[in-house]
């Protein structure tokens, strides 16, 4: 996990309608910037669900959502579809922006070890500097623990 107090780095990927954007273009704006496991599983679906719920509330709060993973444009489409996301999906199926953000990690589920993205939440701000950096997310509390950070 990057450390609170340092600029964030920027990259450039494309989104669920295959549009590419740089962290860059947020500058003037707070980002949610969260990474999380996999399209369309429990976890991440409450997770992106909860922050489309709440999106007018973080745009009045002048903030941004950019969830990233490592699916592809394609997967992420299809999830926004599913369940009418409001906002910004990223794909990184090579990691690239993954591993800047240090959030590809050995993870342990069943006594089963395997590499994979730690969900992690930063809250950068308008200076494109991390403000908040959180790996111990629970999807379901993210969004609204992130709408109170923004007070």
């Amino acid at each position: 996990m990057l450390e609170i107090g340092t600029k964030a780095p920027d990259f450039e990927l494309p989104d669920q309608n295959g549009e590419v954007h740089k962290l860059s273009d947020y500058l003037g704006k707070k980002i949610i910037l969260y990474f999380y496991p996999k399209d369309n599983t429990p976890g991440c679906t409450k997770q992106a669900c909860g922050f489309s719920e709440r999106y007018p509330q973080f745009t009045e709060k002048g903030a941004v959502i950019l969830g990233v993973s490592k699916d592809s444009v394609a997967s992420h489409k299809k999830f926004e579809e599913k369940y009418g996301l409001a906002f910004t999906l990223l794909a990184d199926p090579e990691r690239k922006v993954i591993e800047a953000y240090d959030v590809w990690k050995e993870k342990k589920n069943y006594g089963k070890v395997s590499m994979g993205v730690v969900r992690t939440t930063y809250l950068i701000d308008e200076q494109g500097i991390i403000r908040k950096a959180n790996d111990k997310v629970k999807a379901a509390d993210d969004p609204e623990n992130m709408l109170k950070e923004l007070n």
